[in-house]
């Protein structure tokens, strides 16, 4: 006896389809605009040399952090990219890392503040989270081909997919951990909801939104080296051709240079995070 087989992938793939043949002007207006604007970003970084993107990095990691230790190693570790002959990888990884955390942050914020001020929206955007974030990310890579073909715009759309659930959890988090006491106290002097989130929720939230940012940048950091699958560039880009040609020196130099941006922008973004 045959057992009967739910259609899962049909259904997906039909869905799929039919926002590919309705909806495929969107997606093509959007690809064409986000690829000329990582493709300006990158040619204005590109423009000046590479060691005076280096001395401006540095003195960012400085503005940012004031820690001598930060800034010695974004000195040192950015040489020592540019040393290997990955700066335009490096580059090109930055340029993708921004633009995809500009969108998760985009939608992950807003969607976190409004699933910490109404119930109904929390009960439904948590159980989807948990589903994004339990699903392996080279499923993200999937849908983006058939809506953004192959390149930096579908590795951009499976990134924001993928790295915009701890902007929304942590969001969340930071306003709901406001003390009820000051929310009523608020609430009191006859503040409104509007002067309550912005004068009081989110100053107190920022510490912990910080750091859902934070968690963005690295799993956008994390997908962008998988997305050199489907076209991006960059260092993962690297990474996927020295495992295609069997070069492991080659691969552990890409490696070693998403190492350092890694830890360049995660030193930074805590700091910022702690003073504010």
């Amino acid at each position: 006896m045959e057992i009967y087989r739910i259609p899962i992938g049909e259904s997906i793939e039909a869905v799929i389809d039919l926002l590919v043949d309705n909806f495929s002007f969107i997606t093509k207006a959007f690809s064409n605009v986000t690829e000329s604007g990582i493709r300006l970003l990158v040619d204005f970084m590109m423009y000046f040399p590479p060691w005076a993107l280096i001395l401006f990095f540095t003195g960012l990691a400085w503005f940012l952090s004031k820690k001598r230790g930060v800034t010695v190693f974004s000195f040192l570790g950015l040489l020592l990219i540019w040393n290997m002959g990955l700066w335009s990888s490096t580059i090109s990884t930055i340029a993708l890392v921004l633009i995809s955390t500009l969108f998760a942050i985009v939608i992950g914020v807003p969607m976190g503040i409004l699933a910490a001020l109404n119930n109904i929206c929390y009960k439904i955007i948590m159980p989807v989270l948990d589903f994004m974030q339990t699903m392996p990310a080279f499923v993200y890579l999937i849908p983006a081909i058939p809506f953004f073909g192959l390149g930096p715009v579908a590795a951009i759309f499976s990134t924001v997919v993928f790295s915009t659930p701890p902007a929304i959890r942590l969001t969340c988090l930071g306003i709901k951990q406001v003390p009820k006491e000051l929310v009523e106290a608020a609430d009191s002097f006859g503040s409104t909801k509007w002067q309550k989130l912005f004068k009081l929720q989110l100053p107190i939230a920022t510490p912990t939104i910080m750091a859902g940012i934070n968690q963005t940048i690295m799993l956008a950091l994390s997908m962008v080296v998988i997305a050199a699958m489907i076209g991006a560039k960059g260092l993962g880009g690297e990474v996927w051709k020295a495992i295609q040609r069997l070069q492991p020196g080659r691969g552990f130099e890409a490696g070693l240079g998403i190492v350092i941006v890694a830890i360049i922008l995660d030193r930074i973004m805590q700091k910022v995070g702690s003073k504010e």
